[in-house]
Order: structure tokens, then C-alpha cells, then sequence
């Protein structure tokens, strides 16, 4: 599935309860999660300390950051849509954001997303879109929410 293009309102307006696409996926390394700590200064051990997490992580492995995770959303969400026409774009909120399953260090993740909703505020979109991070193999999604964005179209 290639990358939807919207161009205006119009367009969205078409894709409203629908799949709009999925990601590529992608591996969430050791060497990420460290990064990540790094920059937010949350290095609990279950994140960084492979050696300790063997023995006492009931998950045998270190975890990816539950906030690592939802930051890739953008990264995902650039796969999936490409917006013309913008002046720009703003992250308005999350709604009903929930964890479901720890990633593991190594493992592959992707996002699958819908147009949840789609309001026209005097010229500006308001779309929400209903997301979620698979993880390969699993059943159980490792996120779930609706991430609203506004597009203020020229």
C-alpha cells in the first residue's frame, strides 16, 4: 500500500472510517532504547540493563520505553500520509491511549491507522486518527489510541 496524498479537506472528507494505511516495519534496537533514555533521563534498569533483565525481567530481555514507542507515531505516520497544500500541521491531543504489550529489545514494530473522525473548523481539519503499534508476531497490540491533528490547509 502506497502513501495516501491528500491535497484539501475534500480528500479527507473521502478516507473517514477507513484504513488510511500502515507503516513499514520497524526494529526497536538496544542501541534506540539507550538513545532514548539518554534524552528523557529515565534509565531504569528494565530499559538499558540487558545483563539484569535476563535474570529478573519477567521478560527475560530489556523493554522498549512505553514513550519511546508512542514518539515513533510521527516517524509511522510519515509512511503512511503525505499532506500538500499545508501551511501547517499541529498535534492537538490523545485520546484513550492505552498500552497493551511490552515491546522487547529486537523486536519489530509497525502502526495500522484509521480516519476516526474528521471535522472542519472554519477551514482547518480536525482529523482524529484511530492508530495502533503492532508487534510482529504477537497478537496483542503494544499501543493503542486516536491521536488528533490539525491541518491548516492554504
Amino acid at each position: 500500500m502506497g502513501k495516501v496524498v491528500i491535497n484539501s479537506y475534500e480528500d479527507f472528507e473521502k478516507l473517514v472510517g477507513q484504513q488510511i494505511g500502515i507503516s513499514d516495519w520497524l526494529e526497536v534496537t538496544q542501541e534506540r532504547i539507550n538513545q532514548f533514555a539518554d534524552a528523557t533521563l529515565d534509565h531504569q534498569w528494565i530499559h538499558v540493563d540487558v545483563e539484569r533483565a535476563k535474570v529478573e525481567s519477567p521478560f527475560k530481555s530489556t523493554i522498549v520505553h512505553g514513550y519511546l514507542t508512542l514518539s515513533l507515531l510521527p516517524y509511522f505516520w510519515n509512511q503512511i500520509i503525505e499532506v500538500h497544500n499545508l501551511k501547517m500541521m499541529v498535534n492537538y491531543g490523545m485520546d484513550k491511549m492505552r498500552f497493551g504489550q511490552a515491546v522487547l529489545s529486537g523486536q519489530r514494530i509497525r502502526m495500522v491507522t484509521n480516519l476516526y473522525s474528521l471535522v472542519n473548523l472554519r477551514g482547518t481539519a480536525k482529523a482524529e486518527i484511530k492508530f495502533a503499534i503492532e508487534i510482529e508476531g504477537q497478537k496483542k497490540k503494544a499501543l493503542e489510541g486516536i491521536a488528533t491533528f490539525l491541518y491548516y490547509f492554504n
